[in-house]
């Protein structure tokens, strides 16, 4: 597939066009059959999973990594508790996000991304003519391995604002090794196996996402549906608006939240590595019409020159292998992305 060529960037911001004008969506961000977020959609029971019970050695951590296996096959996520990052720090982040985004224009501007290019402020890309755009706008920054930082798009209003995103991708970098490692053992591998893959050039990045308030949140959505193209994806969700639904058995359900525990999910690497006993969730974004919403999402990457493969001891007689081997599976993921389309095709035998 050619690299794609990116149209001009929307001039204006979602956050800009919703102060203009509260009563009407423009035509680019309508869909069909998206349906509000309220009662008539069922909420998702994702399992809460005790991170400290997963890094220990003890009898109880056994029951603990078969309800990680068991979450991770049937929903593709978990809800993460005792993770070791205080309320507190992650109430600094949440406030950090919220002053950038409550900054003027102007000011936010100056980190806006450039074209082609994920990094920066501002809107996804723009692929065709007739692509629908999604309600929000985001700041996208590489957070690991530290020589690949972009300082010129890190704010620096807030000033605590770079402090504590690094020592929040330090904090998560301790969170993934013990999640990689017990999604290893819950499989009856060396532990090592998915960490080996992932890799020490790997990066991490960062998408700080802003939804404005919406007046048709029956016909615009915040992201359209899709599963992430990482290894693992964790996410900070507000701490009282919801938004956030994934796709099980054919229907929309509703993630709740619950307070101070980080959502995890399996990105479509980890997926092809488990040689699909581990599900890589399709969820998507819906809007609010009375609640603007910010959550910050925090993706983690293999080098684009690792390779991704099923692991060996999974592939049998009943379980055939499912996948090839995969290199830059994010430049493939993008392309597919804004089509629509799940870049997971491309990875099947």
């Amino acid at each position: 597939m050619a690299q794609p060529i990116e149209l001009q960037p929307q001039a204006i911001t979602v956050q800009e066009l919703a102060a203009i004008n509260s009563r009407q969506v423009p035509e680019r961000y309508i869909r069909e059959g998206v349906g509000a977020l309220d009662a008539s959609f069922p909420v998702l029971d994702v399992p809460t999973i005790d991170l400290q019970l997963l890094a220990s050695s003890s009898s109880t951590s056994g029951d603990e990594l078969d309800k990680l296996r068991s979450a991770l096959s049937s929903y593709g996520c978990i809800q993460a508790i005792n993770h070791g990052i205080t309320s507190a720090f992650l109430d600094k982040l949440q406030e950090v996000a919220r002053q950038f985004f409550a900054l003027p224009s102007e000011e936010k501007k100056k980190y806006s991304r450039e074209i082609g290019s994920i990094e920066g402020y501002g809107n996804d890309m723009i692929l065709s003519e007739d692509q629908i755009l999604d309600w929000t706008d985001r700041l996208y920054l590489i957070l690991r391995p530290e020589d690949k930082q972009t300082l010129k798009f890190w704010p620096e209003n807030p000033e605590s604002f770079r402090g504590i995103l690094n020592d929040y991708s330090t904090k998560l970098h301790v969170i993934l090794e013990v999640l990689l490692k017990a999604m290893a053992r819950s499989l009856n591998l060396d532990e090592n196996q998915f960490l080996q893959q992932y890799g020490d050039q790997a990066t991490m990045q960062a998408r700080f996402n802003f939804y404005p308030i919406c007046p048709r949140p029956d016909q615009v959505l915040g992201v359209k549906p899709h599963a992430d193209g990482s290894v693992i994806t964790m996410l900070l969700q507000d701490k009282e608006v919801e938004g956030l639904q994934v796709l099980k058995d054919d229907q929309w359900f509703n993630v709740p939240i619950i307070p101070q525990a980080l959502l995890i999910n399996v990105g479509d690497q980890a997926e092809i590595m488990s040689n699909g006993i581990f599900k890589s969730p399709v969820h998507r974004v819906v809007t609010n019409s009375e609640r603007e919403r910010i959550t910050v999402a925090v993706f983690c990457i293999p080098h684009p020159d690792q390779e991704i493969q099923p692991v060996e001891e999974l592939i049998n007689e009943t379980h055939p292998r499912l996948y090839k081997k995969v290199k830059d599976y994010v430049s493939l993921y993008f392309q597919y992305y804004q089509q629509g389309r799940r870049p997971m095709e491309a990875a099947l035998i």
